[in-house]
């Protein structure tokens, strides 16, 4: 996107996010019926990812899910731009923390967190999350192609306080942290389809399934606690975190362990509510190498 159509959507986005909630929701439910209906945004990727994770399930079911799933869509994309104006006071006010003692425990053993998650509920309101806790609160990203919109997103995710670093320098900026003795927690959405040439592929939704190693191997080289995010809709602009604890000591964990039990964890979730999860990004968009075998979870 040019610096100029940047600016005209910058500043089309900057009014309409002036909006009261229930005014913006209206916009969300024309967005809905234009990107559903007429633009038919990805529509066929969703349903055939839908078809093929949930071969047991009628079309009228499926269609039932692609719906719920395109309307919470365009929920949490006019969220996201929504903390262009929303304090830190008013999104502490839209979120319920469920487990968070267990940072309080792992912070009292002088534990890093590596706090894996999924594009599942809004995963971008969750940056007030370095709001509630006393470590340094850090996500990895991959950069957009748009430096323009890449800029705007990262403001965005910062304003609570939030740290954005490239997975690129995720390594380097960890090892950091632990020569300075900094308590912190690095966030990683580990759902999204990897390079072709990863090296862990699984069955996952009836799919054989390429996963980001990233996780396991950070964890187990500076020795992170691994603590599972679920975020879970409540109601309209509401939401639950809730955490779970899946390992507290990682280096000597077998290979894969770390993500077999994610994995495992993410499919679980997705099975109890399909709709809240990413459906329309491009999930198996690789076919697994002859020369790799394919893990168990």
């Amino acid at each position: 996107m040019n610096t100029i159509l940047f600016k005209i959507f910058y500043g089309f986005i900057w009014l309409v996010t002036l909006l009261p909630f229930g005014c913006y929701y209206l916009i969300s439910d024309v967005f809905y019926l234009f990107v559903f209906y007429i633009l038919r945004y990805r529509k066929n990727v969703v349903f055939a990812n839908l078809r093929n994770s949930f071969p047991e399930k009628s079309d009228e079911e499926l269609k039932k899910i692609q719906k719920t799933f395109f309307k919470h869509f365009a929920d949490i994309l006019l969220e996201s731009f929504k903390i262009i104006h929303l304090t830190e006071k008013k999104m502490k006010k839209r979120w319920q923390f469920e487990n968070i003692e267990i940072f309080d425990e792992l912070l009292a053993k002088n534990k890093n967190i590596l706090l894996v998650s999924a594009h599942y509920g809004n995963w971008e309101w969750f940056s007030i999350f370095g709001k509630m806790i006393n470590y340094k609160f850090i996500a990895l990203y991959k950069s957009l192609s748009s430096n323009n919109f890449d800029n705007f997103l990262r403001k965005l995710r910062e304003k609570y306080g939030l740290e954005t670093v490239s997975m690129d320098l995720a390594f380097k900026r960890m090892l950091k942290l632990k020569s300075e003795n900094t308590s912190n927690i690095v966030w990683f959405a580990a759902d999204q389809a990897p390079p072709k040439d990863t090296l862990f592929w699984t069955t996952f939704l009836n799919q054989e399934t390429a996963f980001f190693l990233g996780p396991e191997k950070l964890a187990k080289k500076l020795d992170y606690s691994i603590v599972y995010l679920d975020v879970y809709r409540v109601k309209r602009g509401y939401y639950k975190a809730k955490f779970t604890l899946l390992f507290e000591n990682t280096i000597n964990t077998n290979e894969f362990e770390i993500t077999k039990t994610h994995v495992k964890h993410l499919e679980n979730v997705i099975k109890e509510n399909p709709s809240s999860w990413l459906w329309s990004h491009k999930r198996w968009k690789h076919k697994r190498p002859q020369n790799i075998n394919l893990q168990q979870l």
